[in-house]
């Protein structure tokens, strides 16, 4: 019996465009991300001419972030390399340092952004605060260095296209953040979350930025800590706070529980995106619908004029 009997005609004349397909995307560069946010960054630029991978998945804290023998391996074997850096991948520099060593085309992207426009890190005078991607105009602004970066590799076409639509995309997400969050009382526009991820966020968009624990999250948050936050709340009369989707809410939870005994009632405003995106394959597993659901859940819940499923009607 012929042994291809079994398989559908179809399926057999699908085998060619198949194998097509696979060889291309073998020939494509393997860019590797740390995190989704320069992931996806990358991705932009790149399009279709590149294979994008990232290494540290949904829901992973990247400043307590280890990587294991396998994660190292792909580090090593991808063609470019594309991290946030100022500290955030905190457990890996030495496996980064490495890496950029052999002559791997690599990228610190937080780090090709000016120094002038960052904030201090108070734990590290050699760093700034790493959460640049808060802000989508300054995450933007690594866009160039990403595609010079790129632009090392073999068989890549010109990626000022990819720059463009990219940035416009970006320049899309923040008219509708600066549209949404406008209306929301001036009393009502601080952002309490459990650590110092929102600073960008809120010198975009001006709110103040209130967190229990610092820029990392290596550190416990202390007692006092705590209890300065629950005065806060109750003397600013504060409507909301919000939880972290990759940060434990021991703290939050603690502090609605405080602002309670102080006779202030405050709510949780919903779980924010910090240092990781949403599972893989969905909307809020993109840079833009992570976004999107952060600055959507914050205008709903202080005050704002958001529409309930958000920039694009996907959330």
């Amino acid at each position: 019996m012929n042994s291809y009997s079994a398989i559908p005609r179809r399926a057999l004349l699908a085998l060619p465009a198949l194998i097509g397909t696979a060889k291309a995307q073998a020939a494509r560069p393997v860019a590797l991300a740390t995190t989704g946010m320069v992931g996806d960054l990358v991705r932009g630029v790149g399009g279709n001419a590149l294979t994008t991978e990232t290494l540290i998945g949904e829901g992973v804290d990247p400043h307590l972030f280890r990587p294991t023998r396998n994660d190292i391996a792909r580090i090593l074997r991808a063609d470019a390399l594309f991290y946030n850096g100022h500290r955030l991948e905190g457990r890996m520099h030495e496996v980064l340092d490495r890496a950029a060593a052999q002559g791997k085309p690599s990228l610190a992207v937080a780090e090709a952004i000016p120094r002038s426009r960052l904030r201090q890190h108070d734990d590290y005078p050699d760093a700034a605060d790493p959460h640049v991607w808060m802000d989508p105009m300054l995450w933007a602004e690594a866009l160039p260095a990403i595609a010079a970066t790129l632009g090392r590799l073999p068989r890549l076409p010109n990626l000022e296209a990819g720059v463009a639509s990219t940035r416009a995309q970006l320049q899309r997400l923040d008219a509708y953040a600066r549209d949404v969050l406008a209306p929301i009382p001036a009393g009502q526009r601080v952002l309490v979350t459990a650590h110092d991820a929102f600073a960008y966020f809120g010198l975009r968009y001006q709110f103040g930025v209130e967190s229990i624990q610092g820029l990392s999250t290596e550190a416990e948050a202390s007692l006092a800590k705590i209890e300065a936050m629950v005065r806060l709340i109750v003397d600013r009369r504060i409507p909301a706070i919000f939880t972290e989707s990759s940060v434990p809410d021991r703290a939050v939870r603690a502090l609605i529980q405080g602002v309670a005994a102080r006779g202030h009632q405050v709510r949780l405003g919903g779980t924010l995106f910090s240092d990781s995106m949403g599972r893989p394959g969905t909307y809020r597993g993109t840079y833009e619908g992570m976004m999107d659901h952060n600055i959507t859940t914050i205008s709903r819940a202080l005050g704002g004029s958001a529409p309930e499923r958000g920039l694009n009607g996907r959330l």
